[in-house]
Parts: structure tokens; C-alpha cells; sequence
């Protein structure tokens, strides 16, 4: 403490000298360098600011490249010191004009940089990467006219090294000159880089990506009629995600034959799941049920879980029941009955088709009492799928409630002699048409 305030004492009547010192590059007080520096690196560490610009700035107009006895010496690390000390006074200077003052001068410092040291003496990147930090943080301190922004900086590191520049601070930086790029229209410089983030960005970058291509473009048929004038040139794993997205472009803007025929082609190009299910999506979106089948049957294989399988045969059952094949619709729901989490839903369909096979052999017809026992199957599998999955509870209780009112009146079991709790077989004795239900309920009141 004492030391201190004897120092701050000899520098307040040496001041005139100080400032000749170090408009000459010479230590203070004629001391060695390693002193001046020694008193230097001390308030830094401190963070006795007035005391670090007083024995700093010498070594600003000196440059020295080495100190005699400071083996670990480096002259831009004590610009990177000199510039944080202005910096750090200006975040704590109340006095608007003094806090620009200050910052300006940080300025200067780092401008100075890349005039004393050529490029193999400093790390380029880091100091292209530093500036743009500088004027990202300071801007508002700084005189608007400048030329120096702190995009200018932070893309001349992304053309340095573009990988490093990506993968600092996980995409921040890459984010705020993308960002840039989208908002002042740069619309190639935007996407070229979006190519290369697509290469190495992490996972939380690639998912905003899309967003920003959404802004390049005023509309989805812009962005169509670029992809299109793209696509030719490229190749392999690039080519199947341009076409993913022309894809998914096509659907938006109502283009369905463009859509199918585009899913088709790379489907040939890498029949995977994902591109099996575009073209089962496209045909399935038209009713055209026929078509997505065997696009169905092939992702039954290629699914990657055992949920996904049986949320896929769902969907193969529905579409036979759409064609009338009900016979093979319950086949493959069944099937679903064994993969997970399909159990209940898959009961659900087959309730579904009995229902339908009752309006298929009717034809349309009013019921007679032999149609109405089928209803007693109906209700089994409405109650199965509610006790295997809890969410269709609601729905198949609402259902029971109805498909009760079809089933064979008393007076209906009376003439037939049905009693309540009897086995029943759903087969060709009640109709031919119900011969490949072949299965058995029991008589409900």
C-alpha cells in the first residue's frame, strides 16, 4: 500500500517527463525494461489501470520483439493487455465523452496491430476474430463513419480459415455473420456459407439453417427456381438434400406431380426409409392407396425401431381397408398387434374393419339381425384397444355407445334363441361374405 501511494506521489510531479518517455518508446523514469514491465504485468494483474497505460504504452512505440531476462515474452500479447486495460476503464467510466475517449484509443491499439507485426509473428485468425469482438461490443462508442465493422473482421477470419471459424464458440461467431449476410441482402456469400456450415456445423446449428434460407427468399417458388437451377451440378449426399427440400417445396406450392416424380427419383438414387416414406407420403396424400402399398411393405422391413413397424403396418392396413381388401387389412393389423406401442391402435383398426366388412356385404342395405351379431365382434376390439392403450379410451367408449344400438335387438336373440354370455362365431354360418372373419364373440344384451 505504502509502495503504492509513493509511486502514484513521484508520478504526479513527473508527469511532463512520463509523457516524454513515452512518446520516445522509453521506459519510464529511465528504467530498464524489465523493470517497467515488471511494474507493468503487476497492474494488470491488479487491475491498477492508470498504472498499467503509464508503464505500458512505451512498449506501443518501442516494439520491442524480446526483454532481456523475460523468457516468456510476447509484444502482441501486451497490445491484447494494453487494448483490455483501455476497455475495461471505459466500462467503468461514467463520463460519456471520457468512455468514448477511452474506447477510441483501444482502437487505435488494435488497428496499430496489424501494421507492427507481420503475419507470421501473430495468430491472424484470433485477431481478426478479436477485432470483430472489439467492434461488436463497442460500436455505439465509436465514430458511425467508420469503415471498420465488426462484420468486415469477422469475415476476414471466416475467408482465413473457414472450419475454425464455424466451430468457435460452437457457431456463435458463424451465427452473427450469417445473421449479417441475411439482412443485408448478401444472399450468395449467405448461402455459400450455409454449404460449408451443412459441412461441420454442430447439430444446434444445422437446425437453424433452414430458417435462415427461409429469408433469403421472398417466396417458395424463389426458392424453387433456385434449387432447380442447382441441382444439376451436384452430387451424392448434397444432391439428395437438395431434392429433399424441392420435395418438400413442391408439396407446399400444390405441385404434386413435380413432388411424386422427384420422390421417385431418389428413391432410385438411395432407396433408404426416409426416402421410401416420401414417395409412400406422396401417393398416400392423393388417396392413391394402391400406389403407396408396396412403398409400405418395403419400409415394414427398413424401419429402424419396432415402434416405427408397427406404426408402419398401421398404415398398410388402412390402406388395404381403403381398397376393400379387408381380409388383408386384418392380416397386417394383426401383425401390428406384436410391435410396440401399436397393440391398442391396431385392435382399433380391426374394429374398424369388421365395421366395414358388415356395410361391404350388405351393400348398403338395411340390417337383419344376422348382420347385427357381427357388432358384438366390433365391440371386442373397441374394448381391446382401450385396455391396451388408455388414450383411446374416450373415443372407443363414444363408439361402443353407438355400435350398441346396432346390435340384435332382445327380440332379435329371443326368435334365435341367443342367450347372453354364449359363444358366437362370426363365419360363413352367419353369412358367406363373413366366412374369412372366422372368429368368436359371445351374445351381449
Amino acid at each position: 500500500m505504502k509502495k503504492s501511494l509513493l509511486l502514484a506521489l513521484i508520478l504526479l510531479f513527473t508527469i511532463p517527463e512520463l509523457l516524454k518517455a513515452q512518446s520516445e518508446g522509453e521506459p519510464p523514469f529511465n528504467m530498464s525494461e524489465i523493470a517497467a514491465y515488471s511494474i507493468f504485468t503487476d497492474a494488470v494483474r491488479n487491475n491498477d489501470f492508470d498504472m498499467a497505460v503509464q508503464f505500458g504504452e512505451w512498449m506501443l512505440v518501442s516494439q520491442p520483439r524480446e526483454i532481456e531476462g523475460v523468457t516468456t515474452f510476447r509484444l502482441d500479447r501486451q497490445f491484447q493487455r494494453i487494448i483490455g486495460v483501455y476497455t475495461t476503464r471505459a466500462d467503468n467510466e461514467p463520463d460519456p465523452t471520457e468512455k468514448a475517449n477511452l474506447i477510441s484509443r483501444a482502437e487505435e491499439i488494435l488497428l496499430k496491430t496489424f501494421d507492427v507485426f507481420e503475419e507470421d509473428e501473430i495468430d491472424l485468425f484470433a485477431w481478426y476474430q478479436r477485432a470483430g469482438r472489439f467492434y461488436q461490443e463497442h460500436h455505439s462508442n465509436l465514430d458511425t463513419a467508420s469503415s471498420s465493422t465488426a462484420f468486415d473482421w469477422y469475415e476476414r477470419a471466416y475467408q482465413l480459415d473457414p472450419e475454425a471459424f464455424i466451430e468457435e464458440a460452437d457457431g456463435f461467431f458463424a451465427r452473427i455473420l450469417l445473421t449479417y449476410y441475411v439482412s443485408a441482402g448478401e444472399r450468395d456469400k449467405a448461402l455459400e456459407m450455409i454449404e460449408e456450415l451443412e459441412e461441420i456445423a454442430s447439430p444446434e446449428l444445422m437446425a437453424e439453417l433452414d430458417q435462415f434460407r427461409e429469408q433469403l427468399f421472398e417466396s417458395p417458388e424463389e426458392r424453387i427456381t433456385f434449387l432447380e437451377s442447382r441441382l444439376d451440378g451436384t452430387e451424392g449426399e448434397e444432391r439428395e438434400v437438395m431434392m429433399q427440400q424441392l420435395i418438400d417445396l413442391y408439396d407446399e406450392t400444390r405441385q404434386r406431380d413435380e413432388a411424386i416424380a422427384m420422390a421417385r427419383e431418389l428413391y432410385e438414387m438411395n432407396p433408404n426409409f426416409s426416402n421410401t416414406r416420401r414417395v409412400a407420403d406422396s401417393y398416400l396424400s392423393d388417396g392413391d392407396y394402391r400406389s403407396a402399398i408396396p412403398f409400405l411393405e418395403e419400409m415394414v422391413d427398413q424401419a429402424p425401431t419396432d415402434a416405427e413397424t408397427g406404426s408402419v403396418l398401421l398404415e398398410l392396413a388402412e390402406a388395404h381397408q381403403q381398397l376393400g381388401d379387408l381380409r388383408e387389412a386384418r392380416t397386417v393389423a394383426r401383425r401390428a398387434t406384436n410391435h410396440t406401442g401399436s397393440a391398442g391402435q391396431a385392435y382399433f383398426r380391426i374394429h374398424s374393419i369388421y365395421a366395414a366388412a358388415i356395410t361391404q356385404c350388405t351393400g348398403g342395405q338395411a340390417l337383419d339381425r344376422d348382420d347385427r351379431t357381427v357388432y358384438w365382434l366390433v365391440i371386442d376390439y373397441l374394448e381391446r384397444a382401450k385396455n391396451a392403450d388408455s388414450s383411446l379410451r374416450s373415443q372407443a367408449d363414444s363408439r361402443i355407445q353407438s355400435f350398441r344400438e346396432a346390435m340384435p335387438r332382445s327380440e332379435d336373440r329371443f326368435f334365435r334363441g341367443w342367450e347372453p354370455g354364449d359363444t358366437f362365431r362370426i363365419d360363413g354360418n352367419v353369412k358367406e361374405c363373413y366366412a374369412w372373419i372366422d372368429e368368436e364373440t359371445t351374445v351381449k344384451e
